[in-house]
């Protein structure tokens, strides 16, 4: 009944009361494809050599500055970047394990005096519950779907100029329930279009939340006389359709995700590069893609932008100042342990593809090992082959890449200070 399936596999470990279902879920886990025929071993190594030698054929000395050459990182500086904020998190997650052993001990369990990895998530969750326990349900009412939109139209004319209005009609759509809208700019001339496909539609739509391409900017495109093919994106997501008279009612999550993505669509049509290939998001480097989605996230936090949206779609009464307060510290709360993890990933990546002799004597598992004792607080399992599973590197886009989430996390981060060091409330600041 239970795969290993990461939804599966999370429920249980945050939820499951049966510690042993827990142990042996986790190690089944951790130990996926790394034995008998489904053994991923030789081909990670096979993966590794190949690499090096595509390296070495085209005149780079390893496969990390092949992988660099097309992004805006250089191998040093994100070594530089990622020791940095390993240096910052490793206080706070240490911690973090202590509050998690406190809060066990004081809930009387006896898994206090042994905490083992198969604890961490089930105990976090309770923690989390006791200490901001906001109900993402019971929520919903205060975000409705068009409070929600206008407020996020009413932050992009803030920031950028821009008016976005409807225009339904204007163009052929998919579906009944896609919106059709035309951005302005500050002299009322369009500059952009999107498709907004909000609602969850099981049968013919997969889960999760994009925003991509239908045309970009380009001089070369144009038609009808005009001077430039205006660019055009399409924004998808998996929300609760209205039912009867009730609008679509959001998680906190869902708010985010709206705004997540709606930073990606104004990087796709606010641009002013009339050439197609890069223009909007097209050759953007895979390591600052995140920029504008996670900058455009930070405004979810901001208690103005968050509370002028964030009314009881029935009494229009706003949300409560103590739920804010929660939001905000929610966000925070085991950072350091989750920044660690990232830091993990992106360290085993980066070695793997740099310094790693995949014909040595040292195994990737002594890599893994190695780079965990500086990463984790508590030492991983001698059995741990979490790299056989690691298909972002091995089977994914993100080889000696893994760090670009970091990367553009700490790039949004700097764009959203300066916006903080003029005032968040400061409409004329510049």
């Amino acid at each position: 009944m239970i795969t290993l399936d990461a939804p599966s596999f999370m429920a249980v470990m945050q939820h499951a009361k049966n510690r042993a279902l827990r142990e042996e879920v986790y190690r089944a886990y951790l130990t996926r494809a790394s034995s008998g025929d489904l053994d991923n071993t030789d081909i990670i190594s096979q993966i590794l050599k190949l690499r090096l030698e595509k390296a070495k054929l085209l005149g780079y000395k390893n496969f990390a500055e092949v992988s660099m050459a097309r992004k805006m990182a250089t191998v040093d500086r994100v070594q530089e970047l990622l020791e940095k904020i390993r240096a910052a998190s490793w206080d706070h997650a240490v911690q973090d394990m202590e509050d998690l052993k406190a809060f066990v001990k004081d809930s009387g369990s006896a898994e206090a005096n042994d905490l083992a990895h198969w604890d961490l998530n089930f105990w976090s969750e309770r923690l989390r519950e006791s200490k901001y326990d906001i109900d993402e349900e019971g929520l919903r009412p205060y975000f409705a779907l068009p409070k929600v939109m206008d407020g996020l139209f009413s932050l992009a004319n803030k920031l950028f100029g821009i008016t976005v209005e409807a225009a339904d009609g204007l163009a052929p759509v998919w579906n009944s329930d896609v919106k059709f809208y035309c951005v302005k700019d500050s002299s009322n001339s369009p500059v952009a279009y999107f498709y907004f496909d909000p609602y969850s539609r099981p049968s013919e739509k997969r889960g999760g939340a994009w925003m991509n391409v239908v045309f970009s900017r380009s001089s070369v495109l144009a038609r009808h006389g005009s001077s430039v093919r205006l660019p055009v994106a399409h924004m998808v997501c998996n929300q609760m359709p209205p039912v009867g008279d009730k609008p679509s009612l959001m998680t906190f999550r869902e708010v985010e995700t709206v705004f997540h993505e709606f930073g990606h669509a104004l990087q796709h049509m606010l641009t002013r590069q009339d050439e197609a290939f890069v223009a909007g998001i097209s050759g953007i480097e895979w390591d600052a893609v995140e920029l504008p989605s996670q900058f455009m996230e930070n405004w979810c936090y901001h208690k103005n932008t968050l509370l002028s949206i964030a009314k009881h779609y029935e009494t229009g009464e706003p949300l409560p100042e103590e739920i804010y307060a929660k939001l905000v510290a929610a966000k925070n709360f085991r950072a350091g342990t989750f920044s660690l993890r990232q830091i993990r990933f992106a360290s085993v990546d980066m070695e793997l593809h740099t310094t790693y002799d995949p014909s040595g004597p040292v195994s990737v598992y002594d890599v893994d090992r190695r780079v965990a004792e500086k990463t984790q607080v508590l030492a991983p399992l001698p059995e741990d082959r979490f790299l056989c599973g690691f298909s972002h590197i091995f089977a994914g886009g993100y080889a000696a890449g893994y760090y670009s989430y970091k990367w553009a996390e700490v790039l949004s981060a700097d764009a959203f200070s300066a916006f903080e060091d003029v005032g968040l409330d400061n409409e004329k600041g510049h």
